[in-house]
C-alpha cells in the first residue's frame, strides 16, 4: 500500500492549489501536510477552527485555481469518525475484519488515495473520478456485490445527471 508521502514523491503537481476538507485531523490533515510538502497551495476546510489553526500553523499556504471534484475512498481508517459508530456498525466491521474481507489502514495509507487524486496527471483539471486504494476504481454493475468488487464503483455513482444534482444541492447547502 502507498502512503501519502510516497504518493507525491517524484511527481510534479498537476494542479498547484487544493482545498482539503476535514483537514483539522486524521486523513484530511495528513493529506494537507503531504500536499503542502510537495509545494502545493493548500486551503484547509474544517469544522473545528482551533484544530484547523493548529494544522495551518504547521503547514498551510492559500491560493485559488478552479474547482474540480473527485471522490475518494480512503478505506477503513481508525480516526475520530468512529466515535459516531453504533455498536451494530462496530460489530459488523469487526466481523468483516475477522473474515478477512476488510482491514484497517494507517492514516498515511488512507491519505494516499486523496493525494493521488490531487497530484496524478490523469486527474489534473478534471472531475468526476472515483478513486479507491490510490487508483481510479473500476466500474461495476449496480447489482454487483461489493464484497466481490472491493475496489469497484457502481455505475449509478458515476451518472453525470446525478452528479449535477448533487453539486447543485451541495452548493445550496453550503451557502452561508
Amino acid at each position: 500500500m502507498s502512503s501519502a508521502d510516497s504518493s507525491t514523491a517524484s511527481r510534479r503537481l498537476a494542479v498547484p492549489a487544493f482545498d482539503v476538507t476535514g483537514a483539522s485531523s486524521g486523513i484530511g490533515a495528513e493529506t494537507a501536510r503531504a500536499l503542502a510538502a510537495s509545494g502545493a497551495e493548500v486551503t484547509l476546510a474544517v469544522r473545528n477552527a482551533a484544530a484547523g489553526r493548529a494544522v495551518a500553523d504547521a503547514i498551510s499556504r492559500r491560493a485559488a485555481d478552479g474547482i474540480f471534484a473527485n471522490a475518494v475512498n480512503p478505506g477503513g481508517i481508525v480516526t475520530g469518525l468512529q466515535r459516531n459508530f453504533t455498536p451494530a456498525q462496530r460489530r459488523s466491521l469487526d466481523a468483516a475484519e475477522a473474515a478477512g474481507v476488510f482491514g484497517y489502514r494507517t492514516i498515511g495509507q488512507g491519505a494516499a488515495t486523496t493525494v493521488v487524486a490531487a497530484v496524478a496527471p490523469q486527474f489534473a483539471r478534471t472531475g468526476g473520478h472515483y478513486l479507491d486504494d490510490a487508483r481510479e476504481a473500476y466500474t461495476v454493475p449496480d447489482d454487483a456485490a461489493m464484497a466481490d468488487h472491493p475496489h469497484g464503483v457502481k455505475e449509478r455513482a458515476l451518472d453525470p445527471a446525478t452528479a449535477q444534482r448533487l453539486w447543485a444541492v451541495s452548493t445550496e447547502l453550503t451557502r452561508g
